[in-house]
């Protein structure tokens, strides 16, 4: 949620406003969970110091805490910022799309002020969470560019699995989850899965299959031959480096309440 804020206004909570043709209305947006979490800490930070923490800034706390409480990493948070008014459900096509080539979203990156690395790290965020089957669906039974329908980068062995928890005609909404290996722990092991052709997401395979991108989920994954990243560093570094983009100065405030601008 904290990522889809920030690549849309800035990380001003504008993601968290309810209404028609609100950030959170449009396409990359409806499967976002967690808005009663968020509401549920304002009324009690609201209780204990009205008018001092942002909505914007819990975001970015509640996504480092629930890093943390799924075995992963810490960081410190600068925090400070402001909530925005405007929330448009057309601009959330600045956020990167699950079908998108890799030189797309590294433009979207490095329109944030974000490199090819920040783009790898922050991806493997996705070592936790789920996606629906609509968004990948595609991939089992009718990708364009095969003769088959089946997206060639994907491991022949993983597709009747696939294809049992996302049917043809089934559910489009049914959820799953993008690290097939262990979807509620942090680890690297969204890397391996990307190394044996077992991404959900198009757009997380090609992060192996696109050569700008792979050298560094070898480095994640300690390839020999080529310098180690720690995994845990980086996304760290790379999560403060995101929660920085477009903060709100004097144009922003500080909401009562995070659904409502």
């Amino acid at each position: 949620m904290h990522f889809h804020d920030c690549f849309v206004q800035g990380c001003d909570a504008s993601v968290l406003i309810a209404g028609p043709s609100t950030e959170r209305t449009a396409p990359p947006n409806l499967n976002l969970r967690g808005f009663e979490v968020i509401d549920d800490a304002k009324t009690q930070l609201e209780a204990a110091c009205p008018g001092v923490v942002s909505c914007a800034d819990i975001l970015a706390l509640a996504a480092r805490d629930a890093v943390v409480l799924t075995n992963g990493p810490s960081w410190q948070v600068p925090t400070g910022r402001k909530d925005g008014r405007v929330s448009l459900a057309s601009e959330t096509t600045a956020l990167p799309g699950f079908s998108e080539s890799i030189e797309a979203q590294t433009k979207k990156f490095t329109d944030k002020g974000l490199n090819t690395q920040d783009l790898v790290t922050l991806t493997g965020g996705h070592t936790i969470g789920t996606t629906a089957c609509q968004f990948f669906r595609y991939r089992l039974y009718n990708f364009t560019t095969a003769e088959n329908g089946v997206d060639p980068s994907i491991d022949p062995a993983f597709i009747p699995q696939l294809r049992t928890l996302c049917p043809e005609n089934g559910d489009g909404t049914k959820r799953i989850g993008l690290d097939n290996g262990s979807p509620n722990r942090f680890d690297t092991s969204y890397f391996t899965n990307l190394r044996n052709g077992r991404g959900i997401l198009e757009s997380d395979q090609m992060l192996w299959t696109n050569a700008s991108t792979k050298a560094f989920v070898q480095r994640f994954l300690g390839v020999r031959g080529l310098q180690a990243l720690n995994f845990n560093v980086e996304f760290g570094r790379s999560m403060v480096k995101m929660s920085n983009i477009g903060l709100k100065g004097k144009d922003g405030e500080i909401r009562k309440v995070c659904s409502c601008n």
